[in-house]
């Protein structure tokens, strides 16, 4: 398997997707090994970042490659200085970009005047690097994935569409329960359906939690309102007030179901509190594949 970029989980291919979690679950189980030395991945952000700069660290640093860590104050990304003119400088200099953005069009923009291979790092877009690390712990959880029903329950944003795209991929069923006017966009519902016609998935948009997550194998959620989006909270606290894994959720699906979120959670909001250190939360083994995913991400990019 060999991509250029990873800018979004739709551009990818049900075997490239399957086998980046292929290799991803390798890297974890030591069953596979790769060596980078001398390549240098920097990680170019205009947002803050636990998860994703410390995994993308770490997991460069262990397969024997370099990082370096670039602020939106040094760069000044499409301010200070244009996204063509930062991709035609670090290709000089670099081997890989993750690129953390606000906009979609900016991670696009470095890939289309680049050199080396761009990975989103999270845009408004997609999350693609979560997706693929959810997936990793849902097939964990359950042994396998086509068939299994994933229930998402909030904002239809970034996180909920690379999630939505790659169960379409994999024939994972997706069912999604958002607010009006909160839900994931046309477009990418469209596509995603021509996905899911190939893979045997099916996509369910409701208004009800309850609903979603019916029967499902995994509930998810995400922060009900992400960065950038500060002066929305009161009203979206006011519209997502039912939006919220807790145990009476958590009784409508299967009763081994798992609990995801990607983090950072908002206790007493989109979760109950305490519900992500619940027995059936596998959280913050989300949070570890992060690592185990961007290797196999960044083995694929860099080796081929």
């Amino acid at each position: 398997m060999s991509i250029k970029h990873l800018l979004k989980i739709a551009d990818l291919t049900p075997e490239e997707a399957a086998g980046i979690l292929a290799s991803a679950k390798a890297f974890k189980d030591g069953s596979q090994q790769a060596d980078v030395k001398g390549k240098t991945l920097a990680l170019l952000f205009e947002k803050p970042s636990l998860r994703t700069r410390v995994s993308f660290d770490v997991a460069m640093h262990q397969l024997g490659g370099h990082c370096l860590y670039l602020s939106p104050a040094e760069v000044g990304l499409g301010n200070r200085e244009s996204a063509k003119d930062v991709a035609l400088v670090l290709s000089r200099f670099l081997d890989v970009i993750a690129a953390r953005t606000f906009s979609q069009e900016t991670v696009e923009l470095l890939a289309l005047h680049g050199s080396i291979p761009i990975i989103n790092a999270l845009s408004d877009d997609e999350h693609p690097c979560q997706a693929l690390a959810d997936f990793q712990t849902l097939q964990e959880a359950k042994g396998q994935l086509k068939g299994l029903t994933l229930a998402y329950v909030g904002d239809g944003n970034n996180c909920a569409t690379s999630l939505l795209y790659l169960a379409a991929l994999l024939g994972v069923n997706f069912a999604i329960a958002s607010p009006k006017g909160y839900e994931l966009p046309s477009r990418h519902i469209s596509r995603a359906q021509k996905l899911a016609a190939n893979s045997g998935a099916h996509i369910k948009l409701v208004q009800e939690p309850a609903e979603a997550a019916k029967d499902a194998d995994a509930i998810y959620t995400d922060v009900w309102t992400s960065m950038g989006q500060e002066s929305e909270q009161a009203e979206r606290k006011r519209v997502f007030a039912s939006y919220q894994i807790n145990d009476a959720l958590l009784k409508t699906a299967k009763k081994d179901a798992i609990i995801l979120h990607p983090l950072p959670a908002h206790h007493g909001e989109e979760v109950a509190e305490g519900i992500i250190y619940h027995p059936q939360s596998r959280v913050f083994d989300q949070a570890e594949n992060r690592l185990h995913a961007q290797k196999a991400v960044l083995a694929s990019l860099l080796l081929g």
